[in-house]
């Protein structure tokens, strides 16, 4: 469901029967002849909140981006019961908010206001909803003061959370985030955590950090070398020492203060 509330301009979507995402035996292979992904098959139900992990290559990237049809755009893929074809590309894209690992890549207008209007104002909604969305997604991130400022003088614990916010204006469904922790500074990660805790809505997000797996992800889906090499809970999981460092993982220290 849509963050917060239920949007009064809202696409008319089709009843999702059973999972919200579905994905049954992905191949994809770069122009190169690399072969990224190799048979993927996933379920998500709606609410969940799960961490695709994994070494450096292992595909997580490639797969995030084949969840809005950046790649791949016909595929095996089931979304709030929209199969991922062309046609269907406008929908998709407004059911699943993808962030990038960079905020430079998402922030491209001269202020944050801009950036945040970008995808309302692409949805053909009336001046007043775009307004009202920008401010309601600045305020989620705890960002509401800083519509005037200019994008790229801002530090990156503030661009992830405005790359945040340009997603949350859309009222996706499905919140994709890429590396969200990386580049921050203990106070930064430490408070886009407990933003992320605080968010309802169904969340997949590659990381490395385990330790923030372990806080906000009951479920974790480990890859290597496009393939899915373990999917269950994270709490037991990241006990089977053997398995993480067979996949370029480290157990983390679940005791210690961040």
């Amino acid at each position: 469901m849509p963050v917060k509330h239920k949007a009064d301009f809202e696409l008319q979507l089709p009843e999702c029967e059973g999972d919200i995402l579905q994905i049954k035996d992905l191949h994809f292979a770069y122009p190169d002849g690399f072969r990224a992904l190799q048979g993927i098959s996933l379920s998500v139900c709606e609410g969940e909140r799960i961490a695709l992990v994994g070494p450096n290559g292992a595909g997580k990237s490639t797969l995030m981006l084949h969840l809005n049809g950046i790649l791949g755009e016909n595929s095996p893929i089931s979304i709030a019961g929209l199969t991922l074809e062309k046609e269907n590309l406008p929908l998709i894209r407004a059911v699943v908010g993808l962030v990038f690992q960079n905020p430079d890549d998402q922030l491209f207008s001269p202020t944050v206001f801009e950036d945040v209007a970008f995808g309302p104002l692409h949805m053909g909604l009336p001046e007043e909803e775009v307004k009202r969305r920008v401010q309601e997604a600045l305020a989620a991130v705890g960002m509401e003061e800083f519509g005037s400022r200019l994008s790229h003088h801002l530090s990156m614990g503030q661009k992830k959370r405005i790359s945040i916010a340009t997603v949350l204006a859309m009222r996706p469904q499905i919140l994709v985030l890429d590396e969200p922790s990386a580049g921050l500074d203990p106070r930064a990660r430490r408070s886009l955590i407990d933003f992320l805790r605080g968010l309802s809505i169904t969340m997949l997000v590659s990381t490395h950090d385990l330790q923030m797996v372990a806080e906000l992800f009951p479920r974790m889906v480990i890859l290597d070398e496009g393939v899915i090499v373990a999917d269950g809970a994270t709490a037991d999981l990241l006990q089977d020492e053997e398995l993480l460092l067979a996949h370029g993982l480290e157990k983390p220290c679940l005791s210690a203060a961040d």
